[in-house]
């Protein structure tokens, strides 16, 4: 409904300012500014991401373009200056943007909340994990070296596949493996944790059954273990064996000491057999397989977020001044989440027109 405000702003005003102010004062972030404040750059890093803007020259000629309607985009800068804005993005603490991403993300996941796309009842909700790197030029990000020649900083997501929406996310330079990811996490109770074998670590997955969460993950080829005892299983469902386990390698032994369950199912769609463990002896074991099919959706997100935002183009330099473009580029994703456009990555489109 059209309420006498230019489209940017009611984009932007589901940031709640007091929420905004906290995370700037949290990190010092206005402290000795004088003409643009933290709340400025991040509206000049909105509008860059919305409009698909190429540089933070492009962002400032476009906006100063239009300098008798900054105030009523929410700008409190009556003309933007671009060495002031490369600066605030190399040497603002890029934490502000998190904090307040992660903020947008509570808000964005209620819109969600009942949401089930789930053939089950779950009483927990269901995340998936997992990482996506985005390449650098070594030349131009040193920091961030990954391979001989090449340089890239990678994005670990935690998303809650109901509603799709980013939970948790860290970001790292290439070289950080992904478990790393699984340290930094803090596990729901009853929740399921979907995810790949690049996440394969018993130590970490007890960490995950300790927290009295759930796992359901890819097995490896050589894993090695003794059959307890096999349960039922009906073979027209794709589910080729449901058995109950325990790990023989003395060290896997060590770290995972309790019981696992093993699934063997075979997708049709695919042609294609998967194994799966996971700490969960309650649901049917079909059940198991069709939600680790919905871990697909994270690849979806990826794929989204990389053909629609800015994330592979930086507009700037430094490691904080990555870090926060790509916070903000979750922001953006968020706010129209909260401005309830379609859930499904593939029928959410960014305004052409903000202005």
């Amino acid at each position: 409904m059209f309420q006498g405000k230019y489209i940017f702003a009611q984009i932007t005003e589901f940031v709640s300012q007091y929420e905004f102010d906290r995370c700037v004062k949290r990190y010092r972030g206005n402290k000795q500014v004088r003409n643009l404040t933290c709340h400025d750059q991040f509206l000049s890093m909105v509008f860059g991401q919305l409009t698909n803007l190429k540089s933070l020259s492009g962002i400032v000629l476009c906006l100063n373009a239009h300098r008798e309607k900054l105030y009523h985009l929410g700008f409190r800068a009556k003309k933007l200056i671009l060495s002031t804005l490369t600066r605030a993005n190399e040497n603002r603490n890029w934490e502000i943007y998190r904090d307040l991403a992660q903020l947008l993300i509570g808000k964005a996941r209620q819109l969600y909340v009942d949401d089930n796309d789930f053939k089950i009842e779950l009483d927990g909700a269901v995340y998936a994990i997992d990482s996506t790197i985005i390449d650098l030029c070594l030349g131009t990000f040193p920091w961030a070296h990954f391979r001989k020649e090449k340089a890239a900083v990678k994005i670990h997501t935690q998303l809650d596949l109901r509603g799709n929406i980013p939970s948790f996310f860290l970001i790292t330079t290439g070289k950080t493996h992904d478990l790393n990811f699984l340290d930094a996490m803090k596990f729901e109770e009853n929740a399921f944790y979907v995810m790949d074998r690049g996440y394969y670590d018993f130590a970490r997955l007890y960490r995950i059954h300790k927290g009295k969460a759930f796992f359901i993950i890819r097995a490896k080829d050589n894993l090695k273990f003794s059959r307890l005892y096999s349960r039922p299983v009906e073979k027209e469902t794709g589910v080729r064996c449901d058995q109950i386990i325990k790990l023989d390698n003395y060290r896997s032994q060590k770290e995972y000491p309790e019981k696992l369950r093993r699934i063997k199912y075979y997708d049709a769609e695919t042609d294609q057999y998967y194994v799966f463990l996971t700490n969960d002896f309650e649901l049917d074991a079909e059940a198991i397989a069709e939600l680790y099919k919905h871990r697909w959706k994270i690849e979806l997100f990826f794929k989204w977020i990389k053909q629609h935002l800015k994330i592979e183009v930086f507009w700037g330099y430094s490691a904080n001044a990555v870090k926060t473009h790509v916070c903000v580029a979750i922001c953006t994703f968020l706010l129209g989440d909260c401005r309830q456009f379609p859930k499904n990555p593939a029928e959410f489109s960014i305004p052409k027109t903000t202005i």
